[in-house]
């Protein structure tokens, strides 16, 4: 099969076209490199410099034998999302909105989503099930619902196959890729940052929290097991599945959780201090994922935090300043 990976210069799409390739897959990857890498697109793919709301390029590539898509090409950061939602709503709305266009004039049928968890806003129980209320609050949440129920408009109207993978903080590296986001927002690497002098301290947000340490609980996966689930779901797509799966682990880590797991893992101790809570933080974001076991047969391959921790620093050993470019 060929496959389209859209946002594959960034974290989790270089990782996903890695498997892919490794699978024997034939990918092309299309990037504007807005927030991504060159270098992290692997070298065995295809590469398209290419905004996806540049509709006729967008259809000459879609229509080079092209058998599905995999989308990753969104701006993620929530607090710059609740400060310039347009910005939001223009790239992730408006670039799915092409993309799917194109799809239709061209005839690919097969979209793999990369949703996100935060469709859920606040939940009303932990963990969150695929029949947990839909509610997002904010406006990077708010983009990712506005896709995931456009791809159930198509599927009606003309027969699209999609499946949206939902999750929240992916962590980790394989031997190949890792995260370098500039500005970096999550908190796995900001926490590696403080440890190696990178900042000088972290900033916890907030510690008056409902919960036992009074920080936020988080889920965490190993991007790894999230490459292994996209390949699974586009297996599952072709036998013709549609649908939104999560992508959890059912047991969430607060941030001071986080901290002491990131200090054990280099033996070093975290600099931090605690500041205000941050606008749009639910409390605790933790998904089940029975359904996706059941479904795709999909199982954590790397469920242990430190684990997840501990190949995240090896790689940013290994390329200490990043992506070259």
């Amino acid at each position: 099969m060929r496959i389209l990976v859209t946002g594959g210069a960034g974290y989790i799409g270089s990782v996903v076209t890695e498997y892919l390739l490794d699978r024997g897959y034939r990918v092309i990857v299309v990037d504007d490199l807005s927030t991504g890498h060159r270098d992290a697109v692997d070298k065995r793919a295809e590469f398209v410099k290419q905004n996806l709301l540049d509709a006729e390029p967008l259809r000459e590539i879609l229509a080079n034998d092209i058998d599905a898509v995999c989308h990753f090409a969104a701006f993620s950061r929530v607090g710059e999302s609740m400060t310039n939602p347009v910005k939001y709503y223009r790239n992730n709305v408006g670039g799915a909105l092409a993309l799917l266009d194109s799809m239709k004039r061209t005839g690919v049928r097969f979209f793999l989503f990369s949703s996100t968890a935060a469709v859920y806003g606040e939940p009303e129980e932990i963990p969150i099930t695929e029949d947990s209320r839909l509610n997002p609050v904010n406006p990077y949440g708010n983009t990712k619902y506005a896709i995931e129920r456009l791809l159930e408009d198509c599927s009606s109207a003309w027969g699209l196959k999609s499946l949206s993978l939902r999750y929240f903080n992916a962590a980790g590296a394989s031997e190949l890729h890792g995260e370098d986001h500039r500005p970096e927002s999550h908190l796995i690497p900001l926490v590696l940052d403080a440890v190696e002098g990178k900042r000088d301290e972290l900033v916890v947000f907030g510690d008056d929290y409902p919960t036992e340490d009074g920080t936020c609980i988080r889920d965490y996966i190993h991007v790894r097991d999230l490459a292994t689930a996209h390949i699974l779901g586009l297996e599952k797509l072709a036998d013709g599945y549609s649908g939104a799966l999560n992508l959890g682990s059912g047991r969430g880590f607060s941030v001071l959780e986080i901290i002491e797991a990131v200090s054990r893992v280099t033996g070093e101790k975290v600099p931090y201090t605690v500041g205000k809570r941050r606008t749009g933080d639910p409390v605790s974001l933790v998904a089940s994922s029975e359904k996706a076991a059941s479904v795709l047969g999909w199982k954590r391959a790397f469920p242990e935090i430190e684990k997840i921790i501990e190949d995240a620093y090896s790689w940013r050993m290994r390329f200490p300043k990043g992506y070259r470019e």
